[in-house]
């Protein structure tokens, strides 16, 4: 059997050290299983487990080996598309409860890293940086729309005000949100899983689930065991392959890429980020960057459609990096990794049930740290019978891409050029 390990990424190299999970190899019952150990597994875990359920969590790979171990670690709030989308697509009663729950996520987070002591360098201050009049004008009505739905630690940075905050003189201005942040993701997701053990629920690690068997007391079945359950929980997201074909026709992984420095010392890393916030900018194919816990500059962006490994990725994201700090042309790329999300059409989580026992949440669409801790909690919700908050998800309409699955990676990478344009010339 595989043994599949981290990819050669930053976070890999400056994890935490755990024990060696084991591979399931028997025969076990449960009363949930949980397929996947990111962010959305552990989160569901860990309210389950609070709750008094009895928890099997079974990973293809390493814990956090997905999006979850590999993201900007950006703690951003609301969804990939915002309340305001929401409204316009389903009305102001379903919007007024998705809207309640946009700011939720991080709290969780929060609540997650203090309650048990998670080491993850998490930090408070996100920015948002406008980089013309109109993405500007677009961060004031969204200040507006989150303040409407009880949002309040925002504040609107004029040119000289960002610059108090960002090193980089291309933005015009921008947003403050101060119950944003950062985190070690990938030491996230292991504190996570160390506190699912704590409370008594077990993690397999290296064994993918390969067949579903549905059923009124559904069995999971991996290449050398097996779970029994009254209820699963399917959390592969971007990672899930083909395991449950109702859910891959409606979503595709997609890849985005990640460089990180060699230290850059206190000097050059004050020079950079002054409060040390994390910044992703308003355009539509967005750059995203922030320091780590040792002064090293992490920096994201890009989008690959179909979730291919991308040759040179240091060739894509380098020229980013330097346009917005052209002092950085002499430093070294220490470690660049590509890893995929999973993309809706409506860019909007697709959450729901398949027959009595079988629960989903996928797709958040790039906008996951903060959605999957959520995401968790409403999940843990509905299996004990408390539902409003998971129907909310599960009623968003969802709609395959045109072309199905031949088809759906062109499709996007078009609207993709479309919308690069669109960001290039300030439309």
């Amino acid at each position: 059997m595989a043994n599949t390990q981290y990819p050669e990424s930053y976070y890999a190299a400056s994890a935490n050290a755990v024990p060696p999970r084991p591979a399931l190899q028997d025969d076990v019952e449960t009363d949930v299983c949980v397929i996947g150990a990111g962010y959305t597994g552990l989160s569901s875990a860990l309210f389950l487990l609070e709750n008094g359920f009895r928890v099997t969590v079974l990973e293809a790979a390493k814990v956090g080996f997905g999006a979850s171990g590999r993201n900007g670690g950006q703690i951003v709030n609301s969804y990939s598309r915002d309340i305001d989308v929401i409204e316009r697509t389903v009305g102001p009663k379903q919007a007024q409860l998705l809207g309640q729950m946009a700011f939720e996520g991080g709290r969780i987070i929060r609540e997650r890293v203090a309650k048990y002591n998670i080491q993850c360098d998490l930090k408070d201050g996100g920015v948002f940086a406008a980089l013309s009049a109109k993405q500007m004008g677009h961060l004031e009505s969204q200040k507006r729309l989150w303040e409407r739905f009880g949002h309040t630690q925002l504040e609107l940075l004029d040119q000289r005000r960002i610059r108090e905050v960002v090193g980089c003189d291309q933005y015009v201005g921008g947003m403050l949100d101060m119950s944003g942040g950062h985190i070690h993701p990938l030491n996230l997701a292991l504190g996570e899983a160390t506190a699912v053990e704590s409370l008594g629920g077990t993690i397999y690690e290296q064994s993918p689930a390969v067949r579903i068997e549905r059923g009124a007391n559904p069995v999971v079945h991996t290449p050398l065991g097996k779970v029994r359950a009254k209820f699963i929980i399917v959390a592969g997201n971007a990672y899930l392959g083909n395991l449950v074909p109702e859910l891959a026709a409606k979503s595709m992984p997609c890849g985005t890429q990640v460089i990180t420095t060699e230290p850059l010392g206190d000097e050059l890393a004050k020079a950079l980020l002054p409060q040390d916030y994390c910044v992703e900018d308003c355009n539509y194919l967005l750059d995203y960057y922030r320091l780590t816990g040792d002064k090293r500059l992490i920096f994201g962006g890009g989008v690959v459609y179909g979730a291919r490994d991308p040759a040179n990725i240091e060739a894509i994201i380098r020229p980013k990096m330097l346009k917005a700090f052209p002092q950085l042309k002499d430093v070294k790329i220490d470690y660049a990794w590509t890893g995929n999300f999973l993309l809706t059409l409506s860019r909007l989580p697709q959450v729901g049930r398949l027959g009595d026992n079988i629960y989903y949440s996928q797709g958040c669409s790039g906008h996951g740290v903060t959605y999957t801790h959520l995401a968790g909690k409403v999940l843990a919700e509905a299996l004990r019978g408390q539902a409003e908050r998971f129907d909310a998800f599960a009623d968003l309409p969802h709609y395959p891409f045109p072309g199905g699955q031949l088809l759906r990676t062109p499709f996007a990478a078009l609207g993709a050029w479309y919308y690069g344009l669109r960001d290039k010339f300030g439309m």
